[in-house]
């Protein structure tokens, strides 16, 4: 290929319209920056899923003050209860719901479970009372909760606690792990 001769007014008209020229001391040329662009996060929207999923299938007996409960979702082995009831698994995180409507509870204990899992806890304890102010000694927080969490999509196991930690007013529950947890061996698949 040959160079193409260039009259000396294209040569002053091009020096005049790039202006001042500094020589280059380096030959490499760096074709990556000095910093990286820091990550933006995408943002995914909050889900809007009802959590109580399951059907129960049974009808269930109304439990009264001093009544044990448990629960093992259907795949799991019994062994898992047997270690919940044991206290196997240790405590992540407990709410008491004392005192609250059966309206008030349902929300709190959605919003405590859905964090629960998003938070990784494994087990957590619900304290719910056993009742003794309730109408013929029915206790209304107890059988909701019941049927709450045999509902709920995230719920293994649950089962009374030990005497020392609440006896028949309170539950130990075992959680599902968040998908961003993995799989654990105590799962169904």
């Amino acid at each position: 290929m040959t160079k193409k001769p260039t009259s000396s007014a294209d040569s002053a008209l091009f020096r005049d319209s790039i202006g001042k020229v500094k020589p280059v001391e380096s030959t490499t040329v760096l074709l990556k920056p000095d910093k990286k662009p820091r990550p933006v996060p995408s943002f995914k929207p909050l889900e809007q899923v009802d959590p109580l999923q399951n059907e129960v299938f049974d009808s269930l007996e109304t439990l009264y003050q001093e009544d044990k409960v448990g629960f093992i979702a259907p795949g799991l082995q019994k062994n898992v209860l047997k270690k919940l009831r044991k206290g196997y698994y240790g405590v992540d995180a407990e709410m008491d719901l004392h005192g609250m409507s059966s309206r008030d509870a349902q929300r709190e204990l959605l919003r405590f479970l859905h964090f629960c899992v998003e938070d990784g806890c494994r087990c957590v304890q619900i304290i719910h009372g056993k009742g003794y102010n309730s109408p013929n000694n029915q206790p209304v927080l107890k059988n909701d909760i019941n049927v709450w969490l045999r509902q709920h999509k995230d719920v293994l196991a649950f089962c009374s606690t030990p005497p020392k930690a609440g006896g028949t007013g309170a539950l130990y529950i075992l959680l599902r792990l968040s998908d961003k947890f993995g799989q654990d061996d105590d799962e169904p698949e």
